[in-house]
């Protein structure tokens, strides 16, 4: 039987397959061109659909929880208010007060009656004046304390002493010395924003790695090239960590001492609100000091997420 059928006919060896011609080599190659351009289509479609899902369930994760965690607020803030009777108002009165409160917000009718948004602008003002100082002094401090060991033991036990002081605790040493409310506020301001500048200054140029130094020790640098071209660059992270943690700071402190000191600011609205017994407007200010300090916080950290630069991994 095998050799039957190697040396019989060819027909009979195969007798299940056709003849193979141009034309049917030809349809073959137009089926298999037509599975692979389907198959493309499918693989373009589908991820563009899966990403189209992936960009909603991740708006929706960055919504809800907010929302939620806000709702839950107002909610237990309106429990509150009904198990205080009329001491605590409900969230839709203070909202109607928020409503005639930004109406006008700049109106002026005298030194201690003006609107919020004179508040708000004045005690901006003297966080900038204070931070502004604070920076001017602290971050070079703090390059001296890192760079030089000598300043670091100099200097370390001092800030250890002196940055867990109360800000009110200064206060009083601002009226003795600068005879005024306005300098004493913004003193007040200059001393407890300066501590994390130079802490987070000193550290970045204390974790400075020794081959950097080593170049240029060899390069033969001078202290100013090494501080620009060296130092400034992997420290600039952790300085704007500090300035970041300083703004908040500030910002914490002005209140504080707005309260003290009187005139024009936030602080002060709070605390003559409270003198006139009006809760309504001490919760609006409560919010308003909140939103202003998110934005603050918020503009730092894009300017330090700017200024960070990550390993790309090919």
């Amino acid at each position: 039987m095998v050799s039957a059928v190697f040396h019989g006919p060819l027909d009979a060896a195969i007798p299940d397959k056709a003849p193979v011609t141009i034309n049917s080599v030809a349809n073959k190659l137009d089926a298999a061109s037509q599975k692979i351009e389907n198959s493309t289509e499918k693989s373009v479609t589908t991820p563009v659909a899966a990403s189209a899902s992936t960009d909603w369930s991740a708006i929706a994760n960055a919504i809800w929880p907010p929302v939620f965690g806000f709702a839950l607020l107002v909610g237990l803030w309106a429990l509150v208010s009904i198990s205080t009777a009329s001491s605590i108002p409900n969230p839709l009165e203070t909202f109607k007060q928020a409503v005639d409160v930004f109406s006008d917000p700049f109106y002026r009718k005298g030194p201690n009656d003006q609107g919020v948004g004179w508040n708000v602008l004045m005690s901006l003002e003297r966080v900038a004046l204070g931070f502004g100082l604070a920076a001017v002094v602290g971050i070079p401090a703090g390059f001296a304390i890192g760079r030089f060991d000598i300043l670091s033991r100099m200097f370390n036990p001092l800030i250890s002493l002196l940055r867990p002081v109360s800000p009110l605790a200064w206060l009083p040493i601002g009226l003795l010395v600068f005879k005024g409310a306005n300098p004493a506020a913004i003193w007040t301001i200059f001393i407890c924003s300066i501590w994390p500048m130079v802490i987070n200054t000193a550290v970045g140029v204390q974790r400075v790695p020794q081959d950097y130094m080593n170049v240029a020790r060899v390069l033969n640098l001078s202290e100013w090239k090494i501080v620009t071209k060296i130092l400034f660059p992997a420290v600039l992270p952790y300085m704007l960590t500090g300035v970041r943690l300083s703004v908040g700071t500030a910002w914490l402190v002005i209140v504080a001492a707005e309260m003290l000191t009187g005139g024009v600011g936030i602080g002060f609205w709070v605390w003559d609100e409270w003198n006139n017994l009006n809760v309504k407007n001490i919760i609006i200010a409560i919010f308003v000091i909140g939103i202003v300090g998110l934005i603050l916080e918020y503009a730092l950290i894009k300017v330090a997420t700017a200024f960070t630069f990550e390993e790309v991994r090919t």
